[in-house]
């Protein structure tokens, strides 16, 4: 319990860095595959059995073992904490990554700016369940071009992807609108869970006696879909 909470302690805190007052929200919060606390945990492991070396047996070098059972637990430690603090985050609008002990850098790009995406899982992975994932974008020198030891890696691209399609299709939709895009099929350009024909409503005026036959300023009207039925909020219709 004590070491839970200790990690709390150093947690990187990613809800503060959110832009809640533009209904920003948290996609998808990863985490480093628990793969990489191997070396650590062997660390201590050691650090442990050359202690007990210690108390049971009167062996020479006691001060050079007890340096070295520090060193191997101050570095254990340390890599704890480079792991833990190291975060890759998806979110509505943009991706970012936390990461630093003592100083903390964070490093954010916009969502729309990921061009590509190459899912990396070697076969040590595959089988421990971790991929890497390598972003080809306009943030490559932000720290974004590789992402290691990332846990659920086909979960984790599948979100991705969502969130880049649902940011597309949003903007799509809004051109469709100022194109009078008004087509009665589902085209797919509409905000999730909404076709074309809810897009863009059209509303034509009886046709007037063939004595009065001219055209009527005005007749169609176009109303503009209500932008809420987009939110990320809204549950799923798939």
């Amino acid at each position: 319990m004590a070491g839970i909470g200790l990690f709390r302690i150093f947690d990187p805190k990613v809800r503060r860095h959110l832009i809640s007052d533009e209904g920003e929200v948290v996609i998808d919060e990863v985490r480093q595959h628990w793969v990489v606390f191997t070396v650590p945990m062997l660390e201590v492991v050691l650090a442990t059995a050359l202690l007990v070396a210690l108390v049971t047996d009167s062996i020479g070098g006691t001060q050079v073992l007890l340096a070295i059972v520090l060193i191997l637990l101050m570095h254990a430690f340390w890599q704890f904490l480079t792991h833990h603090r190291d975060r890759f985050v998806v979110t509505n609008m943009r991706v970012m990554r936390i990461r630093g002990v003592f100083s903390q850098t964070v490093a954010t790009t916009p969502i729309a700016r990921v061009l590509d995406i190459t899912l990396q899982k070697p076969i040590v992975g595959r089988i421990f369940g971790y991929g890497h994932f390598v972003f080809e974008s306009a943030a490559q020198d932000q720290g974004f071009r590789e992402i290691r030891w990332v846990s659920r890696p086909d979960d984790r691209d599948l979100t991705i992807q969502r969130v880049i399609q649902r940011t597309g299709l949003r903007a799509s939709a809004s051109v469709d609108v100022v194109q009078g895009d008004d087509d009665s099929d589902d085209d797919g350009t509409g905000p999730i869970g909404m076709d074309s024909a809810q897009e863009v409503t059209t509303t034509v005026a009886p046709a007037p006696a063939a004595h009065q036959a001219r055209p009527v300023a005005g007749s169609g009207t176009k109303s503009i879909f209500n932008s809420e039925r987009g939110n990320w909020t809204d549950d799923d219709r798939d």
